[in-house]
């Protein structure tokens, strides 16, 4: 296979695309449980929390490609992908807090906040720690596991043959659908903990976009064709709809955690498949000017979107069913995302480039424009 040539930032535009969708699917499943249901609409996105391992993915898929073979430090890997997350976290955190304090007169946990600050709040057990300064924060916790072991990885996997990053593929894949039944007999909160939340559990996923992003890196060609991989995603959560009339989320074998543990292989085709079309010169509909426009506002859009939620649901509480709930969700959707378009031109972005010049010296030039942190949930 003929190796890749070096990306640019526009080089996988239709992976920024999928990344707005990703995050949607995220925003829906949280107006569906945290407002009400939307028939037809919630139905599909009653797992959309699956979008979290999208964004897990993703992010190994594109670390590698950016990275493999960069001859980029340790340490100026790490102060970016610091200053790639943490200053819209921060913000987010203290809108968060905020909102409780002087909106809904609760009080948050200080260690919970200092946690989140930390970055270490998902390797706590207890949900008022990995979800106190900001609920919608848990998962950057992960990702800063991930930045911490990626050099790593990167060392142990870019030099092997393509039949390694084969079997790796196979065993983390395998290792997910084994943790599943293996923590069966846990109570609900140490297993939703577990598997949804611990980084250890998480980097699965991970690894997974690793050797997926460096065998796109490598030349090597998606097994399925862009319009498969969407119809496997898309068959994937209709086969959730019946799945969750039969058996309850609290039990072990529901499909709340196997929509996130079991879909990352389809979401790793999917991402295949959309940045080699890219290379590859075809258009996918996914990188169009305001596709990659809202692809760059999705993070802003994941930290904040819950805080908006919780604000409205406060305010004027829960709407009725029918119209009422459209209408609530048309406009949680739309001051949400208003909100992160003005996050990222006047936080996100601007204080990324700053922090970045701070060291390491110039811009990362060669950073393609899905290289963007995500996880949501």
């Amino acid at each position: 296979m003929t190796p890749t040539p070096a990306p640019t930032r526009d080089r996988l535009p239709s992976l920024t695309g999928l990344r707005f969708w990703a995050a949607l699917l995220v925003v829906l499943y949280h107006l569906s449980r945290q407002v009400g249901i939307v028939p037809g609409v919630s139905d599909v996105v009653w797992y959309g929390r699956s979008g979290v391992t999208f964004f897990f993915v993703l992010s190994g898929v594109v670390l590698a490609w950016t990275y493999d073979g960069a001859g980029v430090s340790a340490r100026v890997f790490l102060w970016r992908r610091f200053a790639r997350i943490w200053p819209l976290l921060a913000v987010s955190v203290g809108a968060s807090v905020g909102v409780w304090w002087a909106v809904m007169d609760r009080a948050v946990s200080v260690k919970a906040v200092g946690a989140t600050l930390l970055l270490v709040h998902a390797w706590f057990p207890q949900p008022v720690i990995f979800t106190g300064g900001n609920p919608a924060a848990w998962s950057l916790s992960d990702e800063a596991w991930f930045y911490l072991i990626f050099p790593v990885l990167l060392a142990v996997l870019a030099k092997r043959r393509a039949r390694v990053w084969g079997w790796t593929a196979v065993g983390v894949s395998l290792g997910a659908l084994l943790l599943w039944p293996a923590l069966s007999g846990a109570s609900a909160t140490t297993r939703t903990w577990a598997l949804d939340y611990l980084p250890l559990t998480r980097s699965l996923q991970f690894v997974l976009g690793v050797v997926t992003g460096l065998a796109l890196k490598h030349g090597w060609r998606s097994p399925v064709s862009l319009p498969v991989a969407v119809g496997l995603v898309v068959a994937w959560h209709l086969v959730l709809i019946p799945w969750s009339g039969a058996v309850p989320d609290a039990v072990w074998y529901s499909p709340y955690s196997a929509s996130q543990l079991l879909s990352a292989p389809l979401f790793a085709a999917l991402i295949w498949a959309a940045a080699r079309a890219d290379l590859d010169g075809r258009r996918t509909g996914l990188g169009g000017a305001w596709m990659i426009r809202l692809g760059h506002w999705s993070f802003a859009w994941y930290l904040l979107h819950e805080i908006v939620i919780r604000v409205a649901v406060f305010e004027w509480g829960k709407p009725a069913p029918g119209g009422e709930t459209v209408v609530f969700w048309a406009g949680v959707l739309v001051v949400s995302l208003t909100l992160a378009a003005l996050a990222y031109h006047c936080v996100e972005h601007p204080a990324e480039r700053r922090l970045r010049s701070l060291v390491g010296g110039r811009r990362d030039s060669a950073r393609p424009s899905a290289d963007l942190p995500a996880g949501r949930g």
